[in-house]
């Protein structure tokens, strides 16, 4: 009676241990433009001009605003276990670059290794100045509100009333 008892407890842990490890799998996400490699192999510099690499790709992801007309189609993968962060698994960036007719002029890929990572510093902004403690926050304006006023005129107002 005892081994059927844990036959019934080991598949009943089994099945539990097969409930819970979806869970712990990492969500794959697309963010941005889907790259589809044939239609980006189709865009190619001195025939192609905006309408038809419009068709072609869509709209872009964004364009930029200053220099030579260029349109980027920015694609990212992302993986993302629960309870964490998400991470880019794969990343790449295509521009297409316009000449002054309109005509295309150059197509570049990029891919994560042009991605840059900011650390921010903590939980405060640096900021220029000295630092006060407490109390100096706390006493620093006593005696400060209604003195001389704006700019030294007689009384409290701004209007030196």
């Amino acid at each position: 009676m005892t081994q059927s008892k844990r036959m019934v407890r080991g598949a009943a842990l089994l099945l539990a241990a097969a409930a819970v490890l979806p869970g712990c799998t990492s969500i794959r996400e697309s963010r941005g433009y889907i790259v589809d490699p044939t239609l980006t192999s189709l865009v190619q510099p001195k025939i192609d001009n905006q309408q038809s690499v419009e068709g072609t790709l869509g709209r872009p992801t964004f364009v930029s605003q200053f220099g030579t007309p260029t349109w980027y189609y920015v694609s990212s993968i992302t993986g993302q276990r629960p309870f964490n962060r998400p991470r880019i698994r794969d990343h790449s960036v295509l521009a297409v670059t316009f000449d002054a007719n309109g005509r295309v002029s150059e197509v570049t890929r990029s891919g994560v290794d042009k991605v840059v990572y900011l650390d921010p510093n903590g939980d405060k902004t640096p900021v220029l100045g000295r630092e006060r403690s407490f109390l100096e926050d706390l006493f620093g304006n006593i005696g400060q509100v209604g003195g001389a006023g704006v700019g030294g005129a007689p009384g409290g107002g701004p209007n030196g009333q």
